[in-house]
């Protein structure tokens, strides 16, 4: 009889020790789990912000004789920093000072696409020989670049107040050439005086990165 009850007592004790071990293993493997997932967040999504023109190529020269090439750049920093302050965004510059970028090169469409961006937002002042012309326009040229105009061109034509001139198809090589939604922003006419007299302070062009930036946020949750 005593040799039965330690009989069963051992085998007792084997698989309470077997089970004790699965239960281990099964919590470590759990605890494995939610490491990976937490070492695998989202990815991080691509915006590329171009400052049109740069160096040699001042671009527009405006009714107090600024140079475009100086308010893009202004405005693409502002825009810049109010992007980074967002969560899981990463902001890529073609340009971040007063370089030159040739045109022939097909450097700013080449950039976008060698990072895999997600979108490109090109950024310009307009020019025109009638300085009474004004207002601000959007231009996409891909199909698939169609949705994202017409969202971040709604924004930035209400935070402008100018003449909204709408969203147009054009050739633009920087957003033809490019393999992601992408868009050229003229945001006013610096050839006319009101227009530049508001466009080259700190608080129009905060307004006005703020709202590409609630353009790029919208059209990043709809997609």
């Amino acid at each position: 009889m005593r040799k039965t009850i330690v009989y069963l007592a051992t085998i007792t004790l084997m698989i309470l020790t077997c089970t004790a071990c699965n239960s281990e293993e099964n919590s470590q493997t759990n605890t494995d789990n939610i490491d990976n997932n937490e070492a695998s967040p989202d990815p991080a999504y691509k915006v590329v912000l171009d400052p049109g023109h740069g160096g040699e190529d001042v671009g527009a020269i405006g009714a107090s004789g600024q140079y475009e090439k100086d308010f893009t750049l202004a405005l693409s920093l502002k825009v810049k920093e109010l992007l980074e302050s967002e969560e899981n965004i990463e902001v890529y510059m073609t340009r971040e000072d007063d370089s030159h970028i040739s045109q022939e090169s097909r450097y700013r469409p080449k950039f976008a696409n060698e990072i895999n961006a997600d979108l490109f937002v090109s950024i310009h002042g307009n020019t025109f020989q009638d300085s009474s012309v004004s207002g601000t326009e959007t231009f996409y040229y891909n199909k698939s670049s169609k949705s994202f105009a017409k969202i971040i061109h709604k924004h930035l034509a209400e935070a402008t107040g100018f003449r909204d001139r709408g969203v147009k198809r054009e050739e633009f090589f920087v957003v033809k050439e490019t393999n992601m939604p992408a868009v050229l922003l003229e945001i006013g006419y610096l050839t006319n005086p009101h227009e530049e007299s508001v466009m080259l302070t700190d608080e129009f062009q905060y307004k006005v990165a703020s709202a590409i930036v609630d353009g790029i946020k919208e059209y990043k949750t709809a997609s």
